[in-house]
């Protein structure tokens, strides 16, 4: 009789104690690997702001370079008062300047060959603005030798 009780019991399939094991593997895989990939575009993403703001910071630098090449050029310069460059008045890319005058210092004789000169000392400060509040400042002084006052 016990043969007959052994053929009644059902036959179990090979693993089935496994069974969905697989499945919870891949998905904890899955898991990680989309936690991978939001830290991965999240990271990216800060580093796009990052290259724009350093961009956008180095475009001020140019504009207030631009002010002072441009009060430079212009000889927008006097020893009786301040001069400036003007805004262009665009929200985004911008510059300006103030020309100072300091003062004066004499410049040696044996320099040349008529007449006393002096080298007559002026500052430029300079601001540039770029997109997003990005400023620039910049300080240059210059001398310009002439005849003395």
């Amino acid at each position: 009789m016990k043969t007959s009780i052994e053929l009644r019991r059902k036959p179990q399939a090979a693993g089935s104690k496994h069974a969905g094991a697989a499945l919870i593997v891949s998905l904890v895989l899955l898991l990680a690997l989309t936690v991978l990939g939001v830290s991965t575009m999240s990271t990216a993403m800060m580093e796009v702001a990052m290259t724009g703001s350093a961009q956008f910071q180095q475009d001020a630098f140019q504009m207030a370079e631009d002010a002072i090449e441009i009060a430079i050029a212009n000889r927008n310069y006097s020893t009786r008062e301040d001069r400036t460059v003007a805004w262009l008045g665009d929200p985004d890319y911008d510059r300006g300047a103030s020309i100072t005058y300091q003062g004066n210092t004499a410049v040696p004789d044996a320099a040349y060959s008529f007449g006393a000169f002096e080298a007559f000392h002026f500052d430029i400060v300079a601001t540039g603005k770029g997109p997003r509040n990005a400023t620039s400042v910049h300080t240059q002084s210059f001398y310009v030798v002439g005849q003395a006052l």
